[in-house]
């Protein structure tokens, strides 16, 4: 088989392995009486983020540090840019005033944390430690900060999550058997795809470090591509945005933590020249844009969609 068919056989796979993954997932927890909120900030944040996690893991354990760190990187310049401006493109989004200044920040925290650990050039496993644990308390001191408000306006966002996950909910037996077999074809689609990534920057004299920040960053991107577009049509266009912010966190916090721990990986050299800066410039400009009259319309949708263009073509040319 090609490079492209191993490429297209693994997005498929990661596609539809973590949409059923979310699903049965979600479906599982409410059968077993877990708040809307509280799987809207962990199993929709994880569920949404499986593809990324996998997908590095395989890179890093394959030697392919520039797939498995340009995957994360790729990954939240592809959510704010591409998947949040074609949201507000879609519909104008407003914003949970609330939500924004809390993980907004944490978002930022958490770019401006990666950064630091990208200047170093390396990522090791107590830095992975590090990030993991930094994960572990912001959703600690998420769940008790909302347990304490009861029914917050931050909280109700993280319920609507749960919410504009699509499909019926299922019985418990067949919820586990949908999550299982997702996670099973998010593995088999992970492997396929960087081997078709891995082959196809050889052929095409592009580094892996393009491939990751390109092809694999938008494929794995596509459960919060759905998951936006689903809550933007239902009229929720604030859980488009609490879907970016958290998979955001969750990729640097989460993904590159879990994959350093497992291994450590070297920073590619043209990830510090160009992508860590973009990524860290659309972090702000999300930011300004959602405090700005607490609203992202149309007009800011365009200019993300268009950043994301131009950002393409540079790296690709």
């Amino acid at each position: 088989m090609s490079a492209v068919g191993f490429i297209l056989l693994g997005l498929a796979g990661l596609i539809l392995g973590g949409e059923m993954l979310v699903r049965g997932s979600v479906s599982a927890a409410k059968a077993f009486g877990i708040s809307p909120m509280v799987i809207g900030l962990t199993l929709v944040g994880f569920g949404t983020s499986t593809p990324e996690l996998v997908t590095s893991l395989q890179a890093a354990l394959s030697g392919s540090s520039g797939i498995a760190i340009g995957n994360v990187v790729g990954s939240n310049i592809g959510n704010i840019l591409l998947i949040l401006g074609l949201a507000a493109l879609l519909a104008p989004i407003v914003v949970t005033p609330a939500a924004i200044r809390r993980d907004g920040a944490v978002m930022l925290a958490a770019t401006a944390l990666a950064g630091v650990v990208f200047l170093l050039g390396d990522i090791g496993r107590l830095t992975g430690l590090l990030f993991v644990a930094a994960l572990a308390s912001y959703l600690t001191a998420t769940l008790l900060a909302e347990r304490r408000a009861a029914r917050s306006a931050a909280g109700a966002v993280y319920a609507a999550e749960a919410e504009a996950v699509p499909g019926p909910d299922t019985g418990l037996a067949l919820s586990l058997a949908l999550a299982a077999g997702g996670l099973v074809l998010t593995i088999v689609g992970a492997r396929f795809l960087v081997s078709g990534a891995v082959s196809t920057a050889e052929a095409a004299g592009l580094s892996e470090t393009v491939i990751g920040l390109t092809i694999v960053a938008i494929g794995t991107s596509m459960p919060e591509l759905v998951t936006s577009v689903i809550a933007v049509r239902k009229g929720q266009g604030e859980v488009a945005l609490g879907n970016v912010i958290g998979s955001n966190i969750f990729n640097l916090l989460g993904i590159l933590g879990v994959t350093a721990l497992v291994q450590p990986m070297r920073v590619p050299p043209e990830i510090l020249r160009l992508d860590l800066w973009v990524m860290a410039g659309a972090s702000v400009l999300l930011v300004v844009f959602a405090r700005t009259g607490w609203r992202i319309g149309r007009r800011e949708g365009a200019v993300l969609l268009a950043l994301y263009v131009a950002y393409l073509i540079w790296v690709l040319l």
